[in-house]
């Protein structure tokens, strides 16, 4: 594939974003798909909508407020789910499910009521080719932060992962591990809608954590790949939205799509291929 493409500058600031969401993401996603909460990550992608949508009204497009906005909103949103769960009869991701369809109803009728169709396609699917320089020094600083808190709550967040009574009973930190990773994600979520919009804004946490789980069965293997997927997408996804004049965070969901396909048929592990087909030398 031809790289000719990035010589346009703001094909270049859209792919270093997409690499950013990729590295701030994709582990994150790794550890959604290891505790078996990733349709968590979709609910919260569109759990930001209503904040977004809010600032938007209040401020216009000022990156600044609607990422605030974003953020309290999937915050609140998990929180109340949490809440509920806890106070009624109610499993938290029934809880996440209506609240979140709520969300994404308020923000759509809100978006409707006070902006144009434009406004609310921006919003709903990104524009990764719009970045600029201060939102790219943001999302950089965030993808720095992730990295950061991942890296010192990754023993306890492993544990927790696959065996969080264990974590519980030894330490007593469970929740609060939980809540910082919750945390981390709606963060993430909020960073990545700029690029991806709130609809597509998943897809590169979730997709190449799946994806990658084909490929090996080490934890940390698993995480580097999953952000190399997330990166292949991008730049993929780019040369297809250049290619052929569609939106880029579509395409680059495309592209990460097919690799999670090739994954699933050929992939080393759990695989169709792996499972149907196996090396002989295996069989031994």
């Amino acid at each position: 594939m031809s790289l000719a493409f990035l010589s346009d500058p703001a094909l270049q600031r859209a792919l270093l974003g997409a690499a950013l969401v990729s590295i701030g993401s994709a582990p994150l996603g790794v550890f959604l798909v290891l505790r078996r909460m990733s349709l968590m990550g979709d609910v919260m992608a569109h759990a930001i909508l209503p904040g977004v949508a809010a600032s938007f009204i209040l401020y216009g497009m000022s990156i600044p407020a609607m990422s605030i906005g974003g953020l309290l909103a999937g915050l609140a949103v998990v929180l109340l789910a949490g809440v509920v769960s806890r106070l009624t009869a109610s499993r938290e991701d029934a809880s996440l499910a209506a609240f979140y369809l709520m969300a994404v109803a308020a923000g759509v009728v809100m978006i409707s009521l006070h902006g144009s169709a434009q406004d609310l396609e921006d919003i709903l699917f990104g524009d990764a080719q719009a970045l600029t320089g201060p939102m790219l020094r943001v999302m950089a600083g965030v993808s720095a932060f992730t990295l950061v808190v991942l890296g010192l709550i990754y023993r306890p967040l492993v544990v927790d992962s696959f065996d969080p009574v264990f974590l519980r009973s030894v330490r007593g930190k469970g929740g609060f591990i939980h809540a910082v990773f919750l945390a981390l994600a709606v963060l993430n979520m909020v960073e990545s809608y700029r690029a991806m919009g709130t609809l597509m804004s998943a897809g590169l946490m979730l997709i190449p954590a799946i994806a990658a789980q084909f490929w090996t069965q080490s934890l940390r293997v698993m995480l580097a790949v999953s952000v190399g997927i997330g990166m292949a997408g991008a730049v993929g996804g780019l040369a297809l939205s250049f290619a052929c004049k569609i939106p880029s965070g579509p395409s680059i969901i495309l592209i990460v799509g097919a690799i999670y396909i090739v994954s699933f048929l050929f992939g080393r592990f759990g695989s169709l291929r792996a499972r149907y087909f196996p090396f002989r030398h295996l069989e031994r």
